[in-house]
């Protein structure tokens, strides 16, 4: 990408950031980026009101099985959903995209800024929420305890893990639903079909599981769930064979760089007609 084409792409990100951060349609995404962080309030307030916190070790597990069964498989997933399809079908259904497409910019320009921001916005929403779930569920634990456990313990390469997964999830996933809000005109149905491909990832073949990005962001994870876990969460969470960090973070960005081509293939080709919406 030469220099002009990265200044057209940075123009592109200046006028979609706010679209993707305060669009009236993507309200719900802070909802559902804030539901686990009132789970996990409301549990630090009740066991304040008792008197009692609970056992460390145990909201430690609680909070890992939260972030992969609850938390990477749906509400991230259905927030990259709402984000990155909407990036293109939001132009569609607001009948504005002739606009860029007017515009003396190649089209993969256009597709490149439009990314960013929607990455810049899930990234921003989605690791600030788990950062805040992080510290919402150690709240009714002393102040010792828990400087003892980030400082002294595993706390602070536990949460930059969950909030590196989580960054990873937003782009890995970000970049398939954008290339899918590009290709179908209805993008659900194809959102559809990987969520349950992503769902039923820990009951698949060895072989198969490695084709999800699910399979690879549950390798990153820092803590391996509980044996006391109920088995399907544990098929849920656990890797049969996990994938070394080494290449599931690039196996992921590999992932996003050909979805980012094939919607950029796709984008050369378009033609607007709003009539057929």
């Amino acid at each position: 990408m030469t220099t002009l084409h990265m200044s057209q792409a940075l123009a592109v990100l200046r006028l979609e950031w706010k679209k993707s951060f305060f669009s009236k349609r993507g309200l719900w995404i802070y909802l559902l980026a804030g539901m686990p962080v009132a789970l996990f309030a409301a549990h630090s307030i009740v066991q304040l009101e008792l008197g009692r916190p609970c056992d460390f070790g145990l909201d430690t597990t609680i909070f890992a099985t939260v972030f992969q069964v609850f938390y990477l498989r749906l509400l991230v997933f259905f927030g990259c959903v709402g984000i990155f399809m909407n990036l293109f079908r939001g132009e569609v259904l607001d009948r504005s995209l002739h606009y860029y497409f007017l515009a003396p910019v190649r089209r993969e320009v256009i597709l490149a800024g439009k990314f960013a921001a929607g990455l810049l916005a899930a990234v921003g929403i989605f690791v600030t929420s788990t950062a805040i779930q992080f510290f919402s569920l150690y709240a009714h634990f002393d102040s010792g305890t828990v400087r003892d456990y980030l400082f002294h313990g595993h706390g602070l390469a536990h949460l930059g893990a969950y909030l590196g997964v989580t960054a990873l999830a937003c782009l890995g996933y970000g970049s398939v639903f954008l290339a899918a809000g590009v290709r179908y005109r209805n993008p659900i149905i194809p959102a559809a079909v990987i969520l349950v491909w992503e769902g039923i990832n820990g009951f698949l073949p060895a072989i198969l599981q490695k084709f999800s990005i699910i399979y690879y962001l549950k390798s990153l994870c820092p803590l391996e769930i509980s044996p006391d876990v109920p088995k399907f969460f544990a098929l849920l969470v656990v890797n049969a064979e996990p994938m070394p960090a080494a290449i599931a973070v690039p196996g992921v960005m590999i992932v996003s760089l050909a979805m980012l081509a094939a919607g950029a293939m796709q984008l050369r080709s378009t033609e607007i007609n709003y009539s057929q919406e």
